[in-house]
């Protein structure tokens, strides 16, 4: 397998796993809400015991004995989609804007969350059409692969504009990814 050498148009911020991680401990944590269902009750000698039923929620006590080596949640190590479209086709439009390459994920494409699916997925995208290598559209398309799939999984295509301004990834995300402007 080839290795890609990352540039700095390359590194974006890991919110959404950072944020992942913190729900998931959250949750453990707070036992996701779930109430604890065990009952204290004074026996004869007058000490505290508890009822035979138990916790039903985790506690850090518990959380802490488990092997380091078990984690919450893993990323798959091999790609289930190898070999695979990520990208189902890509089409050029025309619109009251200008030029607009609509793309067009497969199943795949829309399912996978392997590392570096991304990037592969932007080199389907031009093998396909090598006029969307322009400034601003690897990071329109990199928005929508790490956001509109979570937000409208569904959408049958994701709209890249050449014309729209390259502010880098963040401005791209914070701009619901349409820099310059909503869709029209």
């Amino acid at each position: 397998m080839r290795q890609r050498t990352r540039t700095a148009h390359d590194r974006r911020p890991r919110v959404v796993h950072g944020a992942a991680v913190a729900l998931l401990v959250s949750l453990v944590v707070a036992g996701c809400g779930g109430e604890d269902t065990s009952t204290a009750t004074t026996s004869e000698l007058g000490s505290p015991t508890s009822s035979a039923r138990p916790a039903a929620t985790p506690t850090i006590a518990s959380i802490s004995t488990t092997s380091p080596a078990t984690p919450i949640a893993a990323q798959p190590t091999v790609d289930p989609y190898e070999g695979i479209p990520l990208v189902d086709h890509v089409e050029w439009t025309e619109n009251v804007d200008g030029a607009r390459l609509l793309v067009f994920p497969s199943e795949a494409g829309r399912r996978t969350t392997y590392p570096g699916s991304d990037e592969r997925a932007w080199q389907e995208v031009l093998a396909q059409s090598p006029d969307a290598d322009a400034p601003g559209m690897r990071d329109q398309f990199i928005c929508h692969w790490d956001w509109a799939r979570l937000v409208q999984p569904n959408k049958p295509s994701w709209n890249l504009e050449p014309w729209r301004p390259a502010v880098g990834y963040p401005d791209t995300v914070q701009a619901s990814c349409n820099p310059g402007g909503p869709e029209r």
